[in-house]
């Protein structure tokens, strides 16, 4: 019986012995001392067990009601007034029911809207630790969600840039470019104090330290990768090589007596979509979108150098042929590009030690006929003492210095990553001129610095694909193409097994699958 039925019953029983019998029709016949209490219940059936004592009836037990009877009418709790005894559980309506459901027959709650989770669900998906849940639209953000958000960002970009492998290049790039550094200085140093301007010379010096080092050792060597089988085979290539980078070093320099330097700073980076256009189409690499942002950003960078010069009128040299120097830079970009090009080509497929034996061979001949024929009046010129030639020797080590080590660089990144990472050489150079010759400082070359530093970090932190086929192996010459596909399916149809050895010492085959 459920408590909403058995109160009234039982309060009819604490009720006074007159009260009691006046209740129903009629008086009630008085009771023998012997007699057995009459049950309101009727007696089960034959072979059926009854109700236990004090149990609701089985219509009572479903909270579904039985099928075409109305539901029960449920019994208001009596006024405070005139409760019952304290050991009497108050009976009351629960809150928001119905009419006719009392608390403990409610309803089942409705369910929750398209796409939304149940109740029970949220809450315990709330309190679960390290469970993400999303705020929906228009409702206020957790307190401290903001500054969750931003640390898990913070890591992210910690795990992302602070790896070995990103700083290593960031150093080496930055060797390279204090290498260029000591390339410009000695040159400008050359040219102001001492009037001395013979670029061919200066390379020549330099192909010829690369073909005592590197030439050398090329020669000592037997078999298929001998200097010998080198030329045979590739010697029109390294020729075609060594003839674009004499010429690059040489124009490079031509151009500062026709131009400007904020020309040449900016022509210079021209160079960059050169390199990036012919490493897609001939080394097959695949950019993306963060690769393209990094070289604008870079970019960015040396037009705030720009500025900066300008400000502190450091291209108050304009040059006698503005148009002509514009040109040998561009010439001079396009031809570096075409050399690192085949540099990073080589040095990732073949040699370091052959590319810059075979460039040291072919960059000291071509270097050698170009001095005899355009500087040869300038060399018979040079007062010689020992501040020039020690001037002389730190731009050859810094130029060998250089060629040995940027190889190096391109194989560990690639000859892009390390044209973005000398952009800083300029910067360098111009901190040194603070001391050397006089120059202006601005704290937007400071600027210019970190935004270089800021693109080619970007760059480096997501490496390039490569969209080169994949080679599929050629059948045997005793099977056909065929025969050769088949056996491929054969292969590919074949159930993998593994061997497995029980605790008797039985071996036992079975499938994967």
């Amino acid at each position: 019986m459920s408590l909403a039925l058995a109160a009234p019953l039982l309060c009819s029983h604490l009720r006074p012995r007159g009260e009691r019998n006046l209740r129903g029709r009629g008086k009630q016949p008085e009771r023998h001392p012997g007699a057995r209490p009459t049950s309101p219940f009727p007696p089960p059936a034959p072979g059926r067990a009854g109700p236990l004592p004090g149990a609701a009836p089985r219509w009572a037990q479903s909270s579904a009601p039985r099928p075409g009877a109305a539901a029960p009418p449920c019994r208001a709790a009596p006024p405070a007034a005139s409760a019952g005894p304290a050991f009497l559980p108050s009976i009351s309506l629960s809150a928001g029911a119905g009419p006719g459901l009392c608390r403990g027959m409610e309803p089942p709650a409705e369910p929750p809207a398209d796409g939304a989770p149940p109740p029970a669900a949220a809450s315990a998906a709330a309190a679960a630790p390290g469970v993400q849940t999303e705020t929906p639209p228009g409702a206020e953000a957790p307190p401290g969600a903001a500054a969750s958000r931003l640390r898990r960002l913070l890591a992210q970009l910690r795990a992302r840039l602070c790896t070995r492998n990103i700083w290593k290049t960031v150093i080496m790039s930055q060797l390279l470019s204090l290498f260029i550094c000591g390339t410009a200085v000695t040159s400008q140093y050359l040219a102001e104090k001492y009037h001395t301007n013979t670029p061919m010379l200066q390379s020549f010096i330099n192909y010829s330290l690369v073909l005592l080092f590197y030439t050398t050792a090329l020669v000592f060597r037997t078999g298929h990768d001998s200097i010998w089988q080198i030329l045979k085979l590739r010697w029109w290539k390294y020729i075609l090589l060594g003839l674009a980078d004499v010429e690059a070093n040489y124009m490079i320099v031509k151009a500062y007596q026709y131009t400007s330097i904020t020309s040449v700073q900016l022509l210079d980076c021209c160079g960059i979509p050169v390199l990036m256009a012919l490493s897609w189409f001939i080394l097959h690499a695949r950019y993306k979108l963060i690769h393209f942002l990094a070289v604008g950003i870079c970019v960015v960078g040396v037009a705030t150098m720009v500025i900066a010069d300008s400000f502190t009128a450091r291209q108050d040299n304009k040059g006698s042929d503005v148009v002509l120097g514009d040109v040998l830079v561009l010439l001079a970009a396009s031809l570096y590009a075409i050399s690192n090009v085949c540099e990073e080509y080589i040095v990732k497929n073949v040699s370091r030690v052959e590319f810059l034996g075979m460039l040291g061979l072919f960059g000291t001949i071509i270097s050698g006929l170009q001095l005899a024929i355009v500087e040869h009046k300038e060399i018979a010129r040079i007062q010689w003492n020992w501040k020039i030639a020690l001037l002389f020797t730190a731009f050859s080590l810094c130029m060998f210095g250089l060629y040995s080590f940027m190889p190096v660089v391109i194989k560990l990144t690639s000859a892009t990553s390390v044209n973005l990472g000398v952009l800083t050489a300029d910067l360098y150079s111009l901190f040194f001129g603070l001391f050397l010759f006089s120059y202006s400082f601005s704290s937007l070359y400071i600027v210019s610095f970190l935004i270089i530093m800021v693109g080619f970090i970007m760059y480096c932190s997501t490496p390039t694909e490569s969209a080169e086929p994949t080679t599929v192996p050629e059948p045997s010459s005793s099977t056909g193409l065929d025969n050769a596909a088949l056996k491929l399916e054969e292969n590919d149809s074949e159930t993998p097994t593994v061997t497995i050895q029980t605790p008797r010492g039985e071996t036992e085959v079975v499938s994967t699958n």
